[in-house]
Parts: C-alpha cells; structure tokens; sequence
C-alpha cells in the first residue's frame, strides 16, 4: 500500500522518547510515508538517536530552536505534493494519510484536510473534535466534510505548494494558535479547509510541555492574528473579549503587554481579509465564545 503522495514533517525539541514512539509508529504505516524531522536544539540526545534509530528519516537540524518555523524548514525539503503534519507525540493512523490524499486528489479546492484526534491512553476524542464536526463556517455543497475557519497543525495534511505560496507560518509567532493566521491566509488565496470524520490521528499529550508558556502564546498570538487580519470592528470586539475571559494573571499581562509592544510591526503588515473570507471568520464567533476545547483560562 505504499503511496507517494505525501511527507510527513514533524518539529521538536527534547522530547527524544516521545519522538522514537511517534517515529516507530509512522514507520509501521502501510503507506511508508517519506519522513523530516527538524529537532529544534534539542540538548537530550535526540538528533543522535534518531539518526541510530531511524536512519531513514531526513533529519533537520537548524541549532535553533525556530519553534513553528521548523516546519517551514522541513516543507522546502518536501518532494510530493502533500504535507502531513504531526507533532513529536502524536502519529497517523493507518490509511488516514492516504485518506487525506484521496480527498486532495478529487477535490482541487481544498487545500487542507483535518482528521480526527483521539487522546491516548484511553483512544478518547479530543474535545476540539466536536466543534470541527459541528463547524458553523458556511460550506459549498461540494465540500466533502464541514468548512473550517483554522486548522490544527498535529492533525492536518496540506498541499504542500499552497503552504509555500502563502509563506508557511509566521516567524514572530513561534508556537501556540500559530495556525489560524496562516489559515486565514489560504483562505484569501481560494483554499476551502475541510475535516474528515473517518481519518484518524492518535495524540498522547508529552508531559515535557510548559503549558502556561503555551497559554500566553496563544493569547498573544490571537491579538497578533485579530490585528493583522480582521477589519477594525470584529478585531475590537474580538480583543476586548479575551480582556473580559482570560485569567488576571502573569501569563495573561504577558500576552497582552507582548502584543502591545508589536504593534509597529503588526501595523506595518496589516492587511484585512477579504470579506468573504471575513464572514467565514464571524461566523464563527459565537462557538467561540464558548469554546471549551480552546480556552485561555487553562
């Protein structure tokens, strides 16, 4: 069953037992998919066991650590017209990959296919998935799954020239909700994002994660992606949503007095969606508000 079609890139940074099981199970899937890895300066030995390992893997080693970016790095290296993402503790389930390009095959306006996540040990849904299922974004009767507004980087596979046409993701926003900037931007270029209910990613969530560092990301790379990309009024809203929700504390200051101090740089490369891609956006406000599976407050 080996196909062709798709690169599985995957980015990391001291996670080398977490990386081994992620790469042994990638190694078994029947579609033997060609895999990078770029190890964002790792200090606990993992370019090197990797390399003992799984030495059929291209390995990437910037000396740095780029954080999303590394992504970047690996997709110029990436052959086939598909890039699969995972992270360092996650990994495709077999024949989702092929799956994903059965979809990019029939479909040429879709530029990106989310599968579903399922949280090991136990092989339970991740909460995130609903609201992908049940997505609120306005769809074309041709898409063959739910219309998205953003995707999830652990469990997308994209076409890889549609990455590199919109400038893959943002080198400012390191890690942390990095995605729905450029997502936005694959949708102003004519990409639909679409979820597929019956591909399947498994995600045993590293306990070497710093998730307050995380939260902060995430806020402050919201703020980034509001102001870049959403014209005055929903950005507004938007912004002073997350003032009203986030917690009062450091994490949050931090975010917000990060995205403040950007503000020339944001300025500078601001541009608002086109307003059909806006709408898409507004409409999913109100899930939202009232998302759970994305909350800053944890």
């Amino acid at each position: 069953m080996t196909d062709t079609r798709t690169t599985v890139v995957v980015i990391t940074h001291n996670r080398r037992s977490e990386l081994l099981r992620t790469l042994d199970r990638l190694a078994e899937l029947p579609e033997r998919p060609p895999v990078i890895v770029t190890d964002n300066a790792s200090t606990d030995g993992t370019a090197s066991a990797v390399a003992r390992h799984h030495p059929e893997v291209k390995l990437l080693r910037p000396g740095r650590n780029l954080g999303a970016v590394g992504r970047n790095l690996a997709v110029r290296q990436v052959r086939t017209p598909y890039v699969a993402f995972c992270d360092d503790d996650s990994w495709w389930a077999p024949g989702s990959l092929s799956g994903a390009a059965d979809l990019l095959d029939r479909y040429p306006a879709v530029g990106t296919v989310t599968a579903r996540i399922l949280v090991e040990p136990d092989g339970t849904e991740d909460p995130i998935v609903k609201e992908l299922r049940d997505s609120a974004v306005p769809r074309p009767d041709w898409l063959p799954g739910p219309a998205l507004g953003s995707f999830l980087a652990a469990a997308t596979v994209l076409r890889a020239d549609a990455f590199r046409a919109a400038g893959g993701f943002h080198p400012r926003l390191w890690l942390g909700g990095e995605e729905e900037l450029l997502a936005a931007d694959l949708a102003a270029a004519g990409w639909w994002l679409t979820y597929a209910d019956d591909l399947t990613i498994h995600h045993h969530p590293s306990v070497v994660r710093d998730p307050t560092l995380r939260r902060a990301h995430g806020i402050r790379n919201t703020l980034w992606f509001t102001w870049l990309r959403r014209p005055a009024g929903p950005a507004l809203r938007r912004t002073l949503h997350l003032a009203r929700t986030v917690p009062r504390d450091t994490a949050s200051l931090r975010a917000f007095a990060e995205a403040a101090a950007a503000l020339p740089w944001v300025l500078r490369e601001r541009r608002v969606l086109p307003p059909e891609v806006e709408a898409r956006l507004r409409s999913l406000e109100p899930a939202q508000r009232d998302s759970k599976a994305r909350s800053y407050t944890g």
